[in-house]
């Protein structure tokens, strides 16, 4: 649904995606190194984007669904984000990882039976979402074959309608906040570069570092997700790896018809220390963007002097 009254020089955005990655999800409810529950973080992350004042169009899960690759967590994460996505009215898009089973992965998620390259497309209302499987059966680096890279070169050869939004686990991009990644990050990547090259791939989504960072590609904007399980800590004392129960984050991206805008979003709520009652946008909205302007912007305004019920009402 589009802003009825637009308070920027910008457009809204074509498309809204909500970018969410390694969810780690085990069997029976059991928790990582028997602290961190993955189920809850899941859910926390699917209660936050419920609250988005306008729904995404697609929920992209970039890998490692589920930890173990066990069954039971794959039909719970159906059960967890089947619904969600239903009440968004959101596509779900789901990518493979280095900690998925393609064969359960496959027949769970999609009703095939198949233990190859898990490589599939979805049409968002004209923006294309590739998920291209990067796995590698019995490791956790990433890899793309030559048959995989000759699909995608067929797939990019047609431009879709608004372009291309690339989903995969293994990020093409350096790594320096977490060097343990650097073995076992995506190989050959030279070889992506050439197909994506000059396509009309907008951006590239990945996971599997467990953190926010971003980078370009072929050049291209990279954005890699955060994982809603635990963190990396990209900046730890005296470890060479250190995972954490906290700064958990999904990511949301905002396509437009000149750029796509990625932004952060922690799961977990922070006290509030100054506000505005969401009441008060239908009063802005009222207004001229003159007058929008001096109210908002002008250093010794009502609005930023704190006493905004004198003029528009709510606080």
């Amino acid at each position: 649904m589009a802003h009825p009254v637009q308070l920027g020089q910008h457009p809204d955005p074509t498309h809204t995606v909500a970018h969410l990655s390694d969810p780690h999800l085990l069997a029976g409810g059991a928790r990582q190194y028997a602290v961190v529950d993955p189920d809850a973080g899941l859910r926390l992350a699917l209660d936050r984007l419920a609250r988005l004042p306008h729904s995404p169009d697609a929920l992209v899960f970039t890998g490692d669904l589920a930890d173990l690759g066990e069954p039971a967590a794959y039909e719970r994460l159906l059960e967890l984000v089947e619904p969600a996505a239903e009440a968004m009215g959101a596509q779900v898009v789901w990518v493979m990882g280095n900690h998925d089973e393609r064969a359960t992965y496959s027949r769970l998620l999609f009703g095939e039976e198949s233990d190859g390259p898990q490589d599939r497309t979805y049409d968002v209302r004209g923006l294309r979402v590739v998920s291209l499987d990067t796995s590698v059966p019995g490791y956790h680096h990433g890899e793309i074959d030559d048959d995989q890279l000759a699909w995608l070169a067929g797939v990019l050869a047609e431009p879709a309608p608004h372009g291309t939004l690339l989903a995969l686990h293994h990020p093409p991009i350096p790594v320096p906040m977490l060097r343990a990644a650097e073995v076992i990050e995506l190989a050959d990547q030279h070889r992506l570069a050439e197909v994506v090259a000059g396509s009309d791939v907008r951006s590239i989504l990945g996971g599997h570092f467990h953190f926010s960072t971003y980078s370009t590609f072929a050049g291209i904007p990279v954005s890699v997700a955060s994982a809603s399980c635990y963190t990396s800590d990209p900046a730890p004392l005296d470890r060479f790896v250190s995972g954490v129960d906290g700064h958990q984050a999904v990511t949301m991206v905002h396509v437009y018809d000149d750029r796509v805008v990625q932004t952060v979003v922690p799961l977990s709520d922070a006290p509030e220390v100054s506000g505005v009652a969401a009441t008060v946008v239908a009063q802005l909205e009222a207004l001229t963007s003159e007058e929008r302007r001096e109210m908002l912007s002008r250093k010794d305004s009502p609005f930023n002097r704190g006493e905004l019920a004198d003029e528009l009402g709510t606080w």
